[in-house]
């Protein structure tokens, strides 16, 4: 383990992610000291965090917010900025050692660029950076010499059971099994699925999560990102990666061998597993995880993935087979459709067809660069808003 404590940037502090890592670094002050801290608009928890942690920087989405900030530290040495080139500043600041990449959505790309172009360890809990902007991503990665980890739990998983992290022919490895626990409305017909309510599909059964991310999982579509995130981070096709329903989440995927072997990574439903991992990379760290109690669980099951009671599944894998800009596209008429069934204009059937609509309307371009890849994100948006007003006529 080193030996001098590490500064770490936390970017999304106030979501599940986010105050996971925090945890991590409660535990192990001696290891980990916190440089900054963003959070959207949760002004008074990110203040509560400041006062805990001391941060150098702490970032918050707009100057109204920032203000009110600044009045609950006063005092304190933090200094509070706001905007989207603040997330970049403390992503890429000298001074940073690791970053937790934890913000939610599109909006977590730029600042992941930066931490990435600046050579840092990035810890990458947000998978909309890869499914926009793959090879972007990965180059940039290779160019600057950062270490990329991943840390939502299948692809931790993944990692963890790879030789060297890499899917490499060579070595033996034959296919990627990312699971997945298929949801509140696994068992739903599609009648039942017409009328789920939004407090149903943020009630994931095992996972404690945000909304937007609990969403994705009931409709399959956080399953169709990590399959894109999959594919990029181990440098694999598509055929090379199968999904497999595992209602328990106790195994958190596996890699097939051209041996018949098959490597598992088991262990509780909590993100303090993989978020340890990544942070003592290559050595492990105590996590407060309490130890996998094989008797407790008993039995574990496995299903194939139904995408036509669940067709996100089914449009992620397409747009990335399709290249270009089509998993961007994908991606930003998916947050748009999220947002509008959490704020009950939409049901729950109607993200796919808002998706789906969007990805056939929009002509798919190579993702050349940022720019590219940013003007396709915006398109997206304003068709997926425009299919949204002849559904709900408003």
């Amino acid at each position: 383990m080193q030996s001098s404590v590490q500064q770490v940037s936390v970017l999304g502090a106030t979501g599940s992610i986010g105050l996971n890592t925090l945890d991590v670094v409660r535990r192990h002050p001696d290891k980990y000291q916190v440089f900054a801290l963003s959070g959207h608009s949760q002004v008074e928890q990110l203040a509560q965090l400041s006062h805990e942690f001391q941060p150098k920087f702490v970032v918050i989405s707009d100057e109204q917010h920032a203000a009110r900030l600044k009045s609950l530290l006063s005092g304190q040495q933090t200094e509070v900025l706001s905007g989207a080139s603040a997330l970049e500043l403390i992503a890429s600041h000298d001074d940073v050692d690791i970053v937790m990449a934890a913000i939610v959505g599109a909006a977590g790309l730029l600042p992941n660029l930066a931490a990435a172009k600046a050579g840092k360890k990035v810890l990458l809990a947000n998978k909309e950076s890869l499914v926009m902007s793959g090879q972007l991503f990965m180059e940039t990665v290779a160019n600057s010499g950062a270490t990329l980890l991943p840390i939502d739990s299948e692809h931790n998983a993944i990692y963890q059971c790879l030789p060297n992290g890499q899917m490499s022919p060579d070595l033996g490895v034959d296919k990627i099994l990312l699971t997945a626990s298929g949801g509140p409305f696994r068992m739903f017909s599609f009648d039942q699925l017409k009328t789920v309510t939004p407090a149903q599909a943020v009630a994931h059964p095992n996972w404690s999560m945000g909304h937007k991310i609990s969403v994705d999982s009931a409709s399959l579509m956080n399953k169709g990102l990590e399959f894109i995130e999959a594919c990029w981070l181990f440098n694999c096709s598509a055929e090379q990666v199968d999904v497999v329903v595992h209602p328990e989440s106790v195994i958190h995927s596996m890699v097939s061998y051209v041996d018949g072997s098959v490597l598992a990574q088991l262990g509780n439903p909590d993100m303090r597993t993989p978020i340890a991992y990544g942070m003592a990379w290559p050595d492990r760290l105590e996590s407060g995880v309490k130890p996998l109690d094989l008797f407790e669980v008993a039995q574990l099951n496995f299903e194939k993935p139904d995408t036509e009671r669940f067709p996100c599944l089914k449009l992620a894998k397409q747009s990335f087979m399709e290249g270009g800009c089509a998993p961007a596209v994908l991606n930003a008429a998916n947050e748009v459709a999220v947002d509008a069934f959490l704020n009950d204009r939409i049901s729950f059937l109607s993200i796919a067809d808002v998706v789906e609509g969007t990805l056939n309307d929009i002509e798919n371009q190579k993702a050349e660069c940022l720019e590219t890849i940013l003007s396709a994100d915006l398109r997206a948006r304003a068709k997926a808003s425009e299919l949204l007003q002849s559904i709900t006529g408003k």
